[in-house]
C-alpha cells in the first residue's frame, strides 16, 4: 500500500482522526483485484477542488478502489453504536467504510471522504467488509436525484468496479464508492460513548461537533443543549423534505441519523409510487417501523435518544438535565409539523398560509390513499393544470370516485384562487418547482442494477442520473421517467446489499 502525491489534486486533512484513540480505529482500505471506473461526479468533483479527469485516470481510480492512499489521508474507520429496529446495539461502527479525511469545497465547507466496501474493519462483525455493484449504484443514483430534488444529502465523487466478486444470496460484482459528506458523526456516535460512560468521550465528541457544523450557541443556556436544538431542527427539516416527495429511508436506526442534518446511508431506501401512508419496501422491516407514514415519529423518538446520551452534559444537577433535554425534545412535533406545512403548502400551490390548508392536504392525501393514486404524478398534474378542465382530464381519471374528488378540486380551485396578487401562471410555475416531473422510480432504479450486475455495463445507470439531474423540466413529464410501474414492473421489495 503506498501513498499517492496528490498535493496539487487533493488537499487532506482529518479533524477527526485528531480526537483520543477511542473515537475510531486505524487503518488503511484493503487493495482491490482489477479496479476499473464506473462513474465520475463531475460536479461534486469540481466543488471539492478536484480534477475529475484525473479522478477518472489510472490513479484516481487506484485512489477510489482503495488500492492508494492519497498524500495527507489519514485513513480510520469510526467506532459507533445504535438503536436497531428498536434494539440496541452497543458497538457497530464502519464495517465496511474508512474516512480516508476532509477536503475543504469552493464554498470554505469542510467535506469528509469516506471509502465505503473497502474491506473488512475491527467493526465489521461477520462481515466481508465489501460491497456490491447493486447497492452501490443505488445509493448514487438514489443520493444524486435526492440532491437535485433539493433535499440535504451525502453525495458520491466516484464509483469503481473491485474486479473481485463479494457473495450473498449468489456471487456479485464487488464495487467501491467514494462518499462526500459534510460530517460522519451518528445519532450512535455519542450513544457509544454513553453506553461506556465515558463522559469525557461525549464532552469531546460533542465539542468537535459543536465546531464542525458551526453550531451557533450564543444565547443558549448550554452549548450542549444549542447542539441538541440544532439537531432537533435539522432532522425536522429533513424529515418533512422526505414525506414531501414520497422519499422512505428505510433504515432508520440510530447509527443511520447524521448529526449533519443529510440523508445517510441509503441501504433500502426507496420512493413510493402509490400513496399510502402505511407503504414499506425494506424487506428487512418486517413489522413496518419505518414506514413512510412512521418516518416524522421514528426520527423523534431517535432525537430522544441523542438527549438520552449526551444528558450528562446538560446540567451538573441530573433533574435540570432532563428538564433541559425534554424541552429540546419537545419542540420536535412543532418544527417538523411547521416544515412540513411549507412543503407540502406549497405543493398544493398555496402562497399564504391559511387555517383550514391542512385540512384541504389531508382531504387530497386520502382520496390518494383509497383509490391508490401515484403520489409524484398527483401533485405533478394538479401543477399543470390551467384554465377550464374537462371530464377526463389527466389528474381527474387517476380517481376512481369522481364526484369526490371534483368536490374536493373545486374547494382546492377556490382556495389557491383566493391567494391575492398571484396570477394562475404564477402558480403553475411555483408548483411545478417543487412538484417533480420525474424521481427515481425503483423499477427504473432496479433494471438499472440488474443491467449492471448482469454485464458490467452502467450506462443505463448513468442515463438515469442524467435525467434525474432535473426533475422538474417539464420535457420529462408523460415520457418513461414519469410514468408509474405497469403491474408487471411493481416492485414490492428493496433490500440493503450488506
Amino acid at each position: 500500500m503506498g501513498l499517492m502525491k496528490t498535493d496539487r489534486l487533493i488537499r487532506f486533512d482529518n479533524s477527526y482522526s485528531r480526537l483520543p484513540e477511542r473515537f475510531f480505529a486505524r487503518l488503511a482500505p484493503e487493495p482491490v483485484a482489477a479496479p476499473r471506473l464506473l462513474h465520475v461526479n463531475r460536479a461534486i468533483a469540481d466543488h471539492l477542488g478536484v480534477d475529475a479527469d484525473w479522478l477518472a485516470g489510472p490513479e484516481g481510480v487506484a485512489f477510489i478502489a482503495g488500492n492508494r492512499v492519497p498524500d495527507g489521508a489519514d485513513p480510520i474507520a469510526l467506532a459507533y453504536a445504535g438503536h436497531q429496529f428498536g434494539h440496541f446495539v452497543p458497538q457497530l461502527g464502519d464495517g465496511r467504510a474508512v474516512l480516508l479525511g476532509e477536503v475543504i469545497g469552493r464554498d470554505g465547507e469542510r467535506y469528509d471522504i469516506q471509502l465505503k466496501g473497502s474491506g473488512r474493519t475491527p467493526f465489521s462483525r461477520s462481515g466481508d467488509g465489501r460491497a456490491a455493484i447493486g447497492p452501490i449504484l443505488r445509493e448514487l443514483i438514489v443520493s444524486e436525484a435526492v440532491a437535485a430534488l433539493g433535499v440535504p444529502t451525502t453525495r458520491v465523487l466516484a464509483a469503481v468496479a473491485t474486479g473481485q466478486p463479494v457473495f450473498r444470496d449468489s456471487m456479485l460484482p464487488g464495487a467501491v464508492l467514494a462518499r462526500v459528506a459534510r460530517g460522519h458523526t451518528r445519532i450512535g456516535s455519542f450513544q457509544y460513548f454513553a453506553a461506556r460512560r465515558d463522559t469525557e468521550a461525549l464532552r469531546i465528541l460533542a465539542d468537535y461537533v459543536i465546531e464542525r457544523q458551526a453550531i451557533d450557541t450564543t444565547g443558549s443556556v448550554n452549548r450542549y443543549v444549542a447542539m441538541l436544538d440544532a439537531a432537533v431542527l435539522r432532522t425536522a427539516s429533513l424529515v418533512a423534505d422526505w414525506q414531501s416527495i414520497g422519499f422512505i429511508h428505510g433504515v432508520m436506526n440510530t447509527d443511520n441519523m447524521s448529526l449533519a442534518g443529510e440523508t445517510i446511508d441509503y441501504g433500502p431506501c426507496a420512493f413510493m409510487d402509490s400513496y399510502h401512508p402505511g407503504t414499506v419496501f425494506s424487506s428487512i422491516d418486517q413489522q413496518g417501523r419505518y414506514a413512510y407514514g412512521n418516518q416524522p415519529a421514528i426520527a423523534h423518538w431517535n432525537l430522544a435518544k441523542l438527549a438520552e446520551a449526551t444528558l450528562p452534559l446538560f446540567a451538573e444537577e441530573e433533574s435540570e438535565a432532563v428538564r433541559r433535554a425534554q424541552a429540546s425534545i419537545d419542540a420536535f412535533p412543532a418544527l417538523f409539523e411547521a416544515a412540513y406545512a411549507r412543503r407540502m403548502t406549497a405543493k398544493l400551490g398555496i402562497r399564504s398560509a391559511r387555517s383550514g390548508d391542512m385540512e384541504l392536504l389531508a382531504e387530497f392525501l386520502e382520496l390518494m390513499a383509497a383509490d391508490a393514486c401515484d403520489f409524484t404524478l398527483a401533485f405533478r398534474r394538479l401543477s399543470l393544470i390551467r384554465g377550464e378542465v374537462g371530464p377526463d382530464w389527466d389528474l381527474g381519471g387517476m380517481f376512481r370516485n369522481r364526484e369526490a374528488f371534483r368536490a374536493w378540486f373545486e374547494k382546492w380551485r377556490r382556495r389557491v384562487t383566493a391567494d391575492e396578487g398571484c396570477t394562475e401562471a404564477e402558480r403553475c410555475g411555483a408548483m411545478l418547482a417543487v412538484n417533480p416531473a420525474v424521481i427515481p422510480r425503483n423499477h427504473l432504479v432496479e433494471e438499472a442494477l440488474a443491467d449492471a450486475e448482469a454485464t458490467g455495463d452502467v450506462s443505463r445507470a448513468v442515463h438515469l442520473m442524467d435525467v434525474l439531474a432535473a426533475p422538474f423540466d417539464e420535457k420529462h413529464d408523460n415520457t418513461e421517467f414519469a410514468l408509474p410501474p405497469r403491474a408487471e414492473q411493481i416492485v414490492r421489495a428493496t433490500f440493503c446489499g450488506t
